[in-house]
């Protein structure tokens, strides 16, 4: 999902004066409480100084969209709440005029990301739920990529490893709810972005009550097999097979 809305959402500048209503300085510069319309529809309520939107105030577009929070000489600065036009919405810090520090998106399909920003993008640590599935991805963010170190968190299972554009990466180990462990190692046997194509190598499994030593390497035919989807974040395919199986 989207949460670069805020873009094409720009607020009148400090020489689009419009009518207002309020405090004034002897400079006659609106300064202290006061009411906006602004030449292209959008209002604004709240704290001026010198002119200039400065302290709490809440500004809201004619598009429907509207923003309640901090001002720091006309920009955006602070903790605020920012409604989107569609519907999803921001709650957090901001730095002139940009989504910046520690906030919660809120998107309108209920997906939701609570973590850190940097320049109005997904930068550092955080966690963002997927409401379809119950999964949630928590670990790095690297420009508004999953990217770094991580772990993939589904209903009865998670994956731990690292991630480079939403999908696993390199060694990582899956783990489950029943006691079961299985170690690999992610790479990419398909250059099309388009159709990405995942392959486990080098697997071994700790499974509980199964009689194996812990960290020793299965034969092959293995007594856990794991299908995966093209997708890691549709739900994982669990097959087991549970006996005595000789050496190949």
């Amino acid at each position: 999902m989207s949460d670069l809305g805020s873009e094409e959402l720009e607020e009148e500048g400090e020489n689009d004066l419009g009518e207002y209503e309020g405090e004034r300085n002897e400079a006659g510069e609106r300064h202290g409480h006061g009411k906006a319309r602004l030449p292209n529809g959008d209002t604004y309520e709240g704290k001026y100084e010198h002119g200039k939107r400065h302290g709490q105030g809440t500004y809201k577009f004619k598009s429907g969209a509207w923003y309640v929070g901090e001002y720091v000489k006309n920009k955006k600065h602070g903790q605020g709440t920012f409604i989107y036009p569609d519907g999803s919405r921001y709650e957090g810090e901001w730095a002139d005029d940009l989504r910046h520090g520690h906030g919660v998106y809120y998107y309108v399909n209920n997906d939701s990301y609570t973590g850190e920003w940097f320049a109005h993008q997904r930068h550092g640590q955080g966690t963002y739920f997927y409401a379809e599935t119950g999964s949630k991805y928590v670990g790095t963010w690297v420009n508004g990529q999953q990217k770094g170190t991580a772990e993939l968190i589904h209903l009865n299972h998670r994956y731990q490893g690292k991630f480079l554009n939403k999908n696993p990466v390199g060694p990582g180990k899956y783990v489950f709810d029943i006691g079961c462990e299985q170690h690999g190692e992610y790479r990419l046997t398909d250059v099309s972005w388009s159709l990405l194509n995942w392959e486990a190598l080098r697997l071994k499994a700790f499974c509980a009550g199964s009689g194996m030593s812990t960290g020793a390497v299965l034969p092959s035919p293995s007594c856990l097999i794991l299908v995966l989807s093209r997708s890691i974040f549709s739900p994982w395919i669990i097959l087991w097979r549970v006996g005595n199986h000789s050496d190949h």
